[in-house]
């Protein structure tokens, strides 16, 4: 298992890091082969734990906020489990897809804006799947949108989460 471990404006102390580190090495038990970050910051005199787990490609993250460090983990780490849980849960039940509601709608116009500064840029790979595969991995991120390489067109899509509820496609032509 490959965990990896930051810190941003804090001092872990190394028992509370070891702790760390043996209680997310316990998501093995779930799947065999899973990578993680252990991600410790203070904003505010808070305590922020971000727990991330790469599972073969699909990446699942927990985080929580506490004025105590080991409680904003053990939260953070919880909220990792059951996200990890309800993925293995997935996989041994696809048909557990048939129950979700998708709507499928056209894309929808962007007007563009003058001055538009982009302030970050973030890269990563695109897998293969189903959109409501990709709407599964969009929930289990916590995201809004969340673009995927569409297994049976073999082009670029993305996934959203409606305002007026359910989810949507965006399809280029």
């Amino acid at each position: 298992m490959d965990i990896r471990f930051m810190a941003k404006n804090v001092e872990v102390p190394a028992d509370l890091k070891d702790y760390m580190i043996k209680k997310f090495s316990r998501m093995e038990k779930f799947f065999p082969q899973i990578s993680g970050q252990i991600l410790i910051k203070m904003v505010r005199d808070t305590y922020i734990a971000e727990v991330t787990a790469n599972v073969k490609g699909v990446i699942m993250r927990g985080e929580e906020r506490d004025l105590d460090l080991r409680k904003a983990f053990d939260l953070g780490l919880k909220n990792l489990e059951r996200r990890i849980r309800r993925h293995k849960e997935f996989l041994v039940d696809r048909a557990h897809l048939k129950s979700h509601d998708f709507t499928f709608e056209e894309t929808p116009v962007v007007e563009e804006t003058s001055g538009v500064k982009i302030v970050k840029e973030k890269r990563f790979d695109l897998y293969p799947m189903s959109p409501e595969e990709a709407a599964m991995q969009m929930d289990l991120l916590e995201h809004s949108f969340y673009m995927f390489l569409n297994g049976e067109t073999g082009k670029v899509n993305v996934v959203y989460k409606r305002e007026a509820g359910g989810y949507g496609l965006l399809i280029p032509n």
